[in-house]
């Protein structure tokens, strides 16, 4: 069994399925690819969608069933975040497409890892590239955002969109991981992750890892102490204070969360945002308050005093209450 206390990361690589039969919450894209694989033919693919739902790792099924035991022949991952300039694709790339497949697949497959980070002369290099080593070699493009791909190649791949994985489907595979590594998972602690990772499987994981190391069972305050986030409770009992009308008290309260957690009031802006919607409040006063925390985020983000843009929010927070129960 793999110790907890090993370096943060490697249960993410750990669990990482190894057959397009075990990629979860992506099932449109894998019955595509499997085509591929009974077909033994592809296109050029561009693989986009947020961070942890399974671009790289579907690439890499897809050439462990493509290719068997000749994968170590035929695949080629390069991140092209650490290796984007233009000299790149015209040594390493090119070398790679230019030379054929020793197995019964007749291509090879070259995934290029956060595409979207590769300069623009880069990119155009890699346009003629995939052109003439069409015959030898399939690439797959891999980004977080599409729209930094050149047109030309766009129009060369086949697109696949992945979106975030389920609540559901992360919640299944935490309890799995924690079972194999003999780690004591509550319930709100795997709640507590799904709150932090937003669909990040990857991220899930690492969390996890993160706060087994510290021993014990992972339960949701240890979540919350490992990512350095402020405490849903704490955010709403500040607002609570706000609504109430007591307006120095909720101040105070900002103020020890500041201190305690040592973040600045921009960081606690977007958690505000996410407890203002958990709150009943008329329709009315969740659009002006959502609007008066955007106003709140953008003056921050340009320069303005934390504590006096914050105690202004907390300001119409009160107000706000007031008004409710006024009516």
């Amino acid at each position: 069994m793999t110790s907890v206390r090993q370096e943060v990361g490697l249960w993410a690589e750990k669990y990482r399925p190894r057959t397009l039969d075990d990629i979860i919450n992506q099932k449109e894209i894998v019955n595509r690819i499997k085509g591929f694989v009974r077909a033994q033919a592809m296109p050029h693919c561009l693989f986009a969608g947020p961070a942890g739902t399974g671009k790289t790792t579907t690439a890499l099924c897809l050439a462990h069933d493509m290719f068997g035991t000749r994968f170590a022949d035929s695949f080629f991952e390069l991140n092209a975040s650490d290796e984007r300039g233009i000299n790149v694709v015209r040594e390493r790339v090119k070398t790679f497409a230019r030379t054929r497949s020793l197995g019964e697949t007749p291509f090879k497959i070259l995934v290029l890892d956060e595409a979207d980070n590769m300069t623009s002369d880069a990119q155009q290099a890699l346009r003629r590239t995939m052109e003439r080593y069409t015959e030898t070699c399939r690439f797959i493009l891999v980004c977080n955002y599409s729209r930094r791909i050149i047109e030309p190649i766009q129009s060369r791949c086949a697109p696949f969109r992945f979106s975030p994985l389920s609540d559901d489907d992360i919640h299944e595979r935490l309890f799995h991981v924690a079972q194999m590594e003999g780690v004591a998972l509550a319930e709100d602690g795997a709640y507590a992750i799904l709150e932090t990772c937003r669909g990040d499987l990857r991220k899930a994981y690492n969390t996890l890892q993160a706060a087994a190391s510290f021993g014990g069972g992972v339960d949701e305050d240890t979540i919350y102490t490992v990512v350095g986030r402020v405490h849903p409770k704490e955010v709403q009992d500040m607002l609570t204070l706000a609504f109430k009308g007591d307006f120095v008290a909720a101040r105070d309260r900002l103020r020890q969360v500041l201190i305690e957690y040592g973040l600045s009031a921009s960081d606690i802006i977007q958690y505000v945002h996410t407890e203002l919607f958990r709150f009943k409040l008329p329709e009315r006063w969740k659009a002006l308050l959502a609007d008066a925390i955007g106003e709140v985020d953008f003056r921050i983000s340009q320069g303005a005093n934390d504590e006096v843009q914050f105690s202004a929010l907390l300001a119409k927070f009160a107000l706000a209450g007031e008004d409710i129960r006024r009516k």
